[in-house]
């Protein structure tokens, strides 16, 4: 065949640089084409100059032999895809049978290289078609086993072949020793605990493993001790698969517990797989008041560190105080948007009588708090949406009087577009049908007027002002100017700017709608002869005979810690125009209230402010 293309460079039909390039590719067989991919040469014609080649979506194709040689490179018989052209079925065999080998041939046919995705694009379907990810973890643990084959922890990175057999103690020990940071040796940590039973002197490994965990946990202790918790885990798993006891010395979880830290930041930063390990060290060191912190954090942590809390609450014994906690974020409309969506999933008989359309009140006044932090308030609103039985849940059993105070919370709500609200809405008629007369009348009823401290007035206005003539501008510019960086469904700074558009709009309108309907004062003239506006009642709970105050004060002015309450609210609703000495029963949360009105005085000046957040504040109730 060189004598024939000798010819053709002597009549000028190729390149002498064509020439070894074309009998690389006549006597391989196979070749590969960047565009075209793999492919099967069939014929060479020397006398047209012409090369025909099968490739999987161009059969029979026909190509110059100078352009063949140029744009084809030759593939030899033993790589992966010429067998699969070739010897498809002693593959399927080798995949049934020799896993290694398979793996191998892979490998070498990629320059003994190749990422895991690669492996799996060559391999399935054609040679495995069965389960890959249970083919793959045998296949994986073999490797592992094996010396030849180097598996990193991450799956983007390349696995190896390598002709040297490295024995797989002296693997995993060389890679613990580079392994750069705690984080990267604990990862190397878990692979040695995973193999220690192929290990060939498991205790020299553990032992030389745990003296280097007890210097990184040393020096972590107090800069990460969430890793060093971590550490110390794993340090005691190594020794008690090994059979070694605790070195003297070695520092023990409670150094970690006796910092004085915050529970639910360094949970946060362990792996959720960690969590009820960590729960549980942390209350074998606080024996005392572990309840106490998880009842305290549980409001500022994700949904799925709830159900860890909640788990090992109930199973110790403290459903009732869990049980008070969760009442008192829910009627005070302070519950996290992640506690009320680890609430909204579980829905467990065990909190039934909490389970009632103040959760789903609170829901939206977490939603509005949270609109500047999308990945939270998005999380909470895609399960309302998503879970079509939550309302009928949640008000199934409620007041007519009460579905329809939420009915209008939910159509003032910016927290929802108006395609979604409409279709909660269709929710809430479906089980009360009555409802749909207050969803047609509602813009009747808009110019109710709201009764609002002069304060809370003129921050609402501030922050009115302050978005229509800065932040709307100035998101105006951010769109424009990414606009100008070219393909709009590729550019995160336009997406970004327009979801923050939308965000900022939601808000102009809300507010509009509440300036609109308020009315300012002052309470400095407020009667004290019966409960009302601007004055502060002592009660006393006939229940439990505990005295309470409240200071009754405008819609926006509502601060539960220092026991100001809107008037709007269901307590202040039901003390509004009694006498002292009367006493008022009215339901919250299912339960039923009995108090007693021991004293009524005007409230003093400095109540009246109480550092309402612009965004995200109290709203009626």
């Amino acid at each position: 065949m060189k004598e024939e293309f000798e010819k053709l460079v002597a009549a000028g039909k190729i390149g002498r640089q064509h020439v070894e390039p074309l009998l690389q590719l006549v006597q391989s067989g196979y070749c590969m084409h960047r565009s075209w991919g793999f492919g099967k040469i069939k014929s060479v014609d020397t006398v047209f100059a012409r090369l025909t080649v099968d490739f999987p979506n161009k059969p029979g194709h026909s190509m110059d032999l100078g352009f063949a040689a140029e744009s084809l490179k030759a593939i030899p018989g033993d790589h992966i895809l010429a067998r699969k052209a070739s010897d498809i079925q002693s593959l399927r065999q080798m995949a049934a049978l020799h896993h290694l080998d398979l793996i191998k041939l892979v490998l070498q046919s990629f320059g003994s290289r190749a990422a895991l995705e690669q492996i799996q694009h060559v391999l399935v379907p054609d040679v495995i078609a069965d389960d890959w990810k249970k083919w793959w973890e045998v296949a994986k643990h073999e490797l592992k086993k094996d010396g030849h084959f180097l598996v990193p922890s991450k799956k983007s990175e390349p696995i190896v072949y390598q002709a040297k057999e490295i024995p797989l103690q002296e693997r995993l020990m060389g890679d613990y020793r580079a392994a750069k940071g705690l984080k990267a040796r604990l990862a190397v940590a878990h692979e040695l605990l995973k193999n220690l039973a192929d290990l060939s002197d498991k205790t020299a490994a553990v032992t030389e493993a745990i003296g280097m965990l007890n210097h990184e946990i040393t020096s972590h202790l107090r800069t990460q001790p969430a890793l060093a918790l971590e550490a110390m885990f794993v340090r005691g798993e190594l020794g008690k698969a090994a059979g070694l006891a605790a070195a003297e010395g070695e520092l023990s979880e409670a150094a970690i517990w006796s910092q004085g830290l915050k529970l639910g930041q360094l949970l946060e930063q362990m792996p959720a797989s960690k969590h009820k390990q960590a729960l549980q060290s942390f209350k074998g060191a606080t024996p005392d008041k572990w309840s106490e912190a998880l009842l305290g954090t549980v409001n500022s942590v994700s949904a799925k560190l709830c159900t860890e809390f909640v788990h090992l609450l109930i199973h110790e014994g403290k459903l009732d105080q869990l049980k008070d906690t969760l009442a008192r974020l829910v009627s005070q409309h302070t519950a996290s948007s992640e506690l009320l969506l680890w609430l909204g999933k579980e829905r467990s008989d065990a909190f039934a009588d909490i389970l009632g359309p103040e959760v789903f009140r609170a829901m939206l006044t977490s939603m509005e708090r949270d609109q500047f932090n999308e990945k939270k308030s998005n999380r909470l609103r895609d399960f309302i949406l998503d879970d079509p039985e939550l309302i009928a849940d949640l008000i199934e059993s409620a007041d007519i009087e009460v579905v329809k105070d939420l009915t209008r919370a939910l159509q003032f709500s910016p927290s929802f577009d108006d395609m979604d609200k409409r279709s909660l809405l269709a929710r809430i008629v479906k089980i009360f049908p009555s409802i749909q007369a207050v969803i047609s009348g509602e813009h009747v009823k808009q110019d109710v007027s709201l009764i609002v401290s002069w304060e809370s007035l003129e921050r609402r206005k501030n922050e009115y002002a302050e978005l229509v003539q800065k932040k709307i501008p100035a998101n105006s510019k951010d769109i424009a100017v990414a606009r100008s960086y070219g393909d709009l469904r590729e550019t995160h700074e336009y997406k970004a700017a327009k979801e923050m558009q939308k965000i900022l709009m939601r808000r102009k309108h809300e507010l509009e709608s509440q300036l609109v309907r308020a009315r300012g004062m002052d309470f400095a003239s407020a009667k004290t002869d019966v409960v009302g506006i601007g004055t502060r009642v002592k009660v006393t709970d006939l229940n439990s005979q505990h005295v309470e105050s409240f200071a009754i004060l405008g819609a926006w002015d509502s601060d539960p810690e220092r026991g100001v309450i809107s008037y709007l609210s269901p307590v202040a609703q039901s003390l509004l125009n009694r006498n002292v000495g009367e006493e008022v029963e009215f339901e919250l949360d299912g339960a039923k209230k009995h108090f007693r009105i021991e004293a009524i005085e005007a409230v003093k000046t400095a109540e009246t402010t109480t550092g309402e957040q612009p965004v995200g504040s109290q709203q009626p109730t």
